[in-house]
């Protein structure tokens, strides 16, 4: 991982926003409106998917993915003006939160202004443009190999935004890049921002054997963070989908997690997060409002920082269609008050410094961890199938406080009655 980044990283909540479907408007302007509302939540970064023109050729639905760039340099007009814009990085700042861009430097759309200028820049096979994972047609990709300039272009790019005031990048698929200009190109940022938050979608692991298989090169997880700071979790996540899909067992999941905490570096940081714009809605998978409740309060008591997908913070079910208009509803069971409280108790340094354990399920769909310090304990239950029954606890007998909902649990014989809610005592 970075060297120097900071384990304080841990306690961030980032609020991923899709500017298209956030609002009815979907425009930078609606969403100014309702910063506040979001930085009430807890949030300490607004993330936003790529902003930029969307490429027209071989578009995929009506107004196209934004991951298919036609100029990294425009702003899409859909959703407002480079004043606009600016405008948003100036209203984020006022309220104390940090902006990150969602960065898509595998490929451009077919008709992107550097496919039309330098089509040497891209790549190719039996003589035609085209992309490495066929599935994406929408796009071509580059070719790192034939032009230095390429590389000079996209971290100038960059450098661009973050003078603009842009505090962090999210890098799409960041396990097709080359390891050697993500360096270079983070040597670069930070010397213009020292505190820049780099954020990787590294690929699931099939996904990057599949890539390297195919004779590309493709970056594992451990050698992005040598320079990101944050990682998607999707090692464990498949682990997870198979669970909240009843094609797998909770137990494998945990094991993923478990592992973490010897394959990575010391201060490595994982971006938690039960729903993205690629994922389904996990209110979709979980209809259960107490379950639902029990995998959010896990997932801020997770090692590693915290992601809200607009909408989650209402129980919205529906996920929203990425390449047309499909405004989110907010009209599920609001569960902002859960959400600000688990910011609040996880917000402090036994949550990003402590000795952190998370156990095998001694009952089959009860997860059980912890915290650590020389000065505080957390322990977090989290029953996310409704069990019943008693569980072993580490705790000496005794009357608690469920700092959640402030309820009191009963500690007799070192066990407690599992409840439905989800439970986090501190010492």
């Amino acid at each position: 991982m970075a060297k120097n980044t900071s384990r304080t990283l841990r306690n961030m909540m980032i609020y991923q926003v899709y500017v298209r479907n956030h609002t009815k408007e979907g425009t930078f302007q609606a969403l100014i409106k309702d910063l506040d509302r979001i930085k009430a939540l807890g949030t300490d970064m607004l993330y936003l998917l790529p902003i930029h023109p969307i490429g027209e050729k071989q578009r995929k639905g009506e107004l196209g993915s934004p991951y298919s760039i036609q100029d990294y340099y425009g702003i899409n007009p859909e959703l407002g003006s480079m004043d606009d814009f600016k405008a948003l990085i100036k209203a984020t700042h006022e309220r104390g939160m940090k902006i990150m861009l969602d960065i898509v430097f595998n490929h451009t759309s077919y008709d992107s202004v550097l496919f039309n200028d330098h089509p040497q820049w891209f790549y190719q096979k039996d003589g035609k443009y085209t992309n490495r994972i066929g599935e994406w047609w929408d796009v071509v990709d580059f070719d790192y190999t034939q032009d230095r300039k390429l590389w000079e272009y996209l971290i100038e790019n960059l450098v661009y935004y973050t003078q603009l005031g842009v505090d962090g990048f999210r890098f799409d698929v960041a396990s097709l890049l080359p390891y050697d200009f993500l360096m270079e190109a983070r040597e670069k940022v930070l010397s213009v921002n020292p505190a820049s938050i780099w954020l990787t979608e590294s690929v699931h692991g099939h996904f990057l054997k599949e890539v390297r298989d195919r004779g590309f090169e493709g970056q594992s997880e451990s050698q992005l963070y040598d320079m990101f700071d944050m990682a998607y979790d999707y090692d464990a996540h498949v682990y997870l989908e198979d669970y909240l899909n009843n094609k797998g067992d909770l137990s494998k999941y945990v094991f993923w997690l478990q592992r973490q905490e010897e394959i990575y570096p010391d201060n490595y940081i994982k971006m938690r997060n039960l729903e993205n714009h690629d994922f389904g809605r996990i209110a979709g998978l979980v209809k259960d409002q107490r379950k639902l409740e029990n995998w959010h309060a896990f997932n801020f008591f997770s090692k590693g920082s915290t992601m809200i997908f607009g909408g989650g913070e209402f129980s919205e079910p529906h996920h929203p269609d990425l390449f047309n208009k499909d405004t989110i509803q907010y009209q599920g069971k609001d569960i902002s008050p859960l959400i600000k409280q688990l910011k609040t108790l996880t917000n402090s340094t036994l949550f990003s410094e402590g000795v952190y354990h998370i156990d095998k399920p001694e009952m089959k769909d009860v997860i059980v961890a912890s915290y650590e310090n020389p000065h505080n304990k957390a322990l977090g239950i989290f029953n996310v199938s409704g069990s019943q029954g008693e569980i072993a606890v580490s705790l000496e007998d005794g009357t608690y406080i469920n700092a959640i909902d402030e309820q009191k649990v009963v500690v007799k014989n070192n066990a407690i009655t599992l409840q439905s809610s989800p439970l986090i005592i501190l010492q």
